[in-house]
């Protein structure tokens, strides 16, 4: 039976066990029982704990539950936020207590790289070349990001070699390539998608919410609704849907428009006129102060 939202199942109620290295890990996995993942970042919110739930209901009470907390250097680029990435395992450890979470994997950079971190760029050491879906929207703002994310996911898998891995649908581009990488390199880990969670508001939860002063959080809404307009004027066309989405951000200054997108699912090009049911995705990236922000939502055409 699934726990209601923000409790862990009834039968999971110890505190999960932390490990650091490798051969801990491989220590406490008893590899006769299915094993589920949900890599995080840390900074655990509501939205993680959804999808460690989610994760739970997936491969049932008897299996193990794997969260790891690990802040990947690669993906983060030479101007971006890794120094001042929010931190706080103790925190982490709480939420994954009170989900019910088996095992923390929290290694230290020096165990997911032993060589070395590799250039985001030129991928030396040996790094995961994330092909050309990785160099639009996110990857063209943030390049060499992709190659970061899908390295260290395959890492985790690797170290993990889970049956399930749970990913937020808010970094949609992401999860479109860690399902290439594993269709690609068949690595045999079954790809959950979960829906982005967000607070009463409409606002997407995120670890970078906390850099939000009160009144750029006001703001930082103008992006749910203006993919919500989008979403609504799906059925005119993708001009009609995109000049509705600009118009709601045209209302709000504080909001610097990063990119607005409007794909098929598959993140592929739209045509103007896109046939009767086809289902595509806006997506949307914005500087709020000094925080970026990404969120999308589903079109129906």
């Amino acid at each position: 039976m699934t726990a209601p939202a923000g409790t862990a199942p009834e039968t999971l109620r110890h505190t999960p066990t932390v490990v650091r290295t490798r051969a801990e890990l491989d220590g406490v996995l008893d590899r006769s029982r299915p094993v589920a993942l949900v890599p995080t970042m840390g900074a655990l919110h509501d939205g993680h704990a959804s999808l460690v739930r989610l994760a739970r209901e997936r491969v049932g009470a008897d299996a193990t539950l794997v969260v790891s907390v690990f802040v990947n250097p690669l993906q983060f680029g030479p101007d971006e936020d890794f120094d001042r990435y929010p931190r706080d395992l103790e925190a982490d450890l709480e939420v994954c207590a009170r989900e019910g979470v088996d095992v923390v994997l929290a290694p230290a950079v020096e165990e997911m790289y032993p060589t070395g971190v590799p250039h985001a760029l030129t991928g030396d050491p040996v790094s995961v070349h994330p092909g050309a879906t990785a160099d639009i929207l996110e990857g063209a703002s943030r390049p060499g990001h992709f190659r970061g994310v899908l390295t260290v996911v395959a890492k985790l898998f690797g170290l993990v070699r889970p049956d399930v891995a749970v990913f937020g649908e808010k970094d949609y581009q992401q999860l479109a390539l860690i399902r290439r990488l594993v269709d690609d390199l068949c690595l045999r880990v079954d790809v959950v998608g979960a829906p982005t969670d967000r607070d009463p508001d409409g606002l997407a939860r995120s670890s970078r919410n906390r850099y939000l002063s009160a009144d750029e959080r006001v703001r930082a809404l103008a992006l749910n609704r203006a993919l919500g307009a989008a979403q609504q004027r799906a059925s005119y066309g993708v001009e009609a849907a995109r000049a509705a989405a600009l118009d709601v951000l045209a209302g709000e200054p504080g909001v610097r428009l990063d990119y607005l997108a409007l794909t098929r699912a598959d993140l592929g090009e739209l045509a103007e006129r896109p046939e009767p049911g086809t289902e595509g995705r806006a997506l949307i990236a914005a500087r709020v102060g000094t925080t970026r922000l990404i969120d999308n939502l589903p079109l129906q055409f």
